[in-house]
């Protein structure tokens, strides 16, 4: 791909050319190599390079036109610009984005050098290895039907006719294990692990395939759980997940929409337990791959959402901060329409706890470690859930594994009844959270 600079200037002749005053471009390339294998031999083997790069035309009028294109050479991004312009006239008259007032912010942040990539023969080398070591574990553990290694490279840019122009490079890497038990007269019972790293010299694979096995073996002896309320331990990735379900509570597009659990005047209400603070911090020094600016080209930051229960902000594009007498926080996507996302949660305990639990003292709680069906199970304009998981019941620190069941609650309401937030963070895909105790959720057995 053309460096930003070339991208810049054949744009800006393009956009002469045309008679194109105010325009912007964001472009990302992703350069990625996954392999998968199946009972010691390789299975798939995927390669490859995508581009895209977004195209916004603003005409005399003020109404805007979009399109996309993957073609950046000088001839590409004309016709993109031409195609952008035409578009413009038919633009909604309304609220019409406009480019982010920190745009050309300087962003002090030191740029990191993408890691140098494994080649596949490596790649499979290692899964193959972590495959036969997950199957080793346990004479009930049969395979490991899920299982993937990925290494990803992207390069990211922004430039607007205002002078606005950012770019940034990172990679990382990531190993996913599945696993299967088969035993006579019993069900079958999975397990699974995440890790993710800069490279693939730096990543965990023998931590991931000690939490798979762990996991896979604590299931094996399963038993069912009677339908009652229970206090409920999330795991941070269980957690991670319901929050991010009902991420519309602090999204200002959705509350301008009017497809959210919030309104614009419940900043400075009381949301969740003192106990609960929650942040979206795309720069934390935990997330891999940070990202520095938006598709607006907005620097991201730390955005507290929850402070000691209560919420204090809203993640904004610079359209929504316009409307709402804010400042955009660098979580906007452009395409079509401007979206609004969280980067990566960071949550951490709030107000000092009364009363401290622990999984080794406590009786009969809950632990759930991954829920699942969140597309289904979901209703998130009604705040409501009911999931099925994977968890334990877990008494004075004996775990039995459930074997059917179903988590169901208000989402409001859970927040409010958090009754401690652990200490210790664990990094998951979606932030860094600790583990949640919830008191009085309903759990549904088979």
């Amino acid at each position: 791909m053309a460096s930003i600079k070339e991208i810049a200037t054949a744009a800006k002749e393009s956009a002469s050319k045309l008679g194109i005053k105010k325009f912007d471009i964001y472009g990302a390339v992703t350069d990625q190599t996954s392999v998968q294998v199946d009972k010691g031999e390789p299975e798939q083997v995927k390669a490859s390079n995508l581009s895209g790069v977004t195209v916004r035309v603003w005409n005399d009028e003020n109404t805007m036109g979009v399109t996309s294109t993957t073609d950046v050479n000088s001839k590409g991004l004309e016709l993109a610009l031409q195609t952008a312009y035409e578009a413009s006239f038919f633009g909604v008259k309304e609220n019409v984005p406009d480019f982010s007032p920190e745009a050309t912010v300087k962003i002090d942040v030191r740029q990191e050098e993408k890691a140098e990539p494994a080649s596949v023969s490596e790649l499979i080398e290692k899964l193959l290895k972590a495959e036969k070591d997950v199957v080793e574990a346990h004479p009930a553990i049969e395979s490991v039907p899920y299982n993937r290694l990925a290494q990803r490279g992207i390069d990211k840019f922004y430039l607007n006719s205002d002078g606005a122009m950012r770019s940034e490079s990172h990679s990382y890497t990531s190993v996913f294990l599945y696993s299967k038990t088969e035993e006579e007269g019993k069900k079958p019972r999975s397990a699974g692990a995440f890790r993710l790293s800069k490279s693939l010299s730096e990543l965990d694979l023998d931590g991931c395939v000690k939490e798979t096995t762990d996991k896979t073996i604590s299931h094996l002896n399963y038993e069912k759980i009677k339908t009652g309320k229970y206090t409920v331990v999330f795991s941070p990735d269980a957690f991670l997940s319901l929050l991010g379900a009902f991420s519309n509570l602090y999204n200002a597009q959705s509350i301008l929409d009017n497809q959210s659990l919030s309104k614009a005047d419940d900043l400075g209400k009381e949301i969740a337990s003192p106990l609960l603070s929650v942040c979206d911090d795309s720069l934390h020094p935990a997330n891999i791959g940070a990202e520095t600016f938006d598709g607006e080209g907005t620097p991201t930051r730390k955005v507290s959402l929850i402070e000691n229960g209560i919420l204090k902000n809203f993640l904004h594009s610079a359209g929504t901060a316009k409307r709402m007498n804010a400042k955009p926080t660098g979580n906007a996507n452009i395409g079509a329409k401007v979206t609004v996302s969280p980067n990566f949660y960071h949550v951490y305990a709030g107000a000092t706890v009364e009363k401290e639990f622990s999984l080794d003292t406590a009786e009969n709680v809950v632990f759930i470690d991954d829920l699942q069906a969140l597309h289904a199970g979901v209703k998130s304009l009604q705040g409501s859930f009911s999931l099925p998981f994977d968890g334990w019941l877990v008494n004075k620190g004996v775990k039995t594994s459930i074997d059917s069941a179903t988590v169901a609650g208000d989402f409001l309401e859970v927040m409010k009844s958090i009754v401690f937030v652990e200490k210790e963070p664990e990094l998951t895909p979606g932030g860094v959270c600790p583990r949640i105790w919830v008191e009085g959720l309903s759990i549904t057995g088979e």
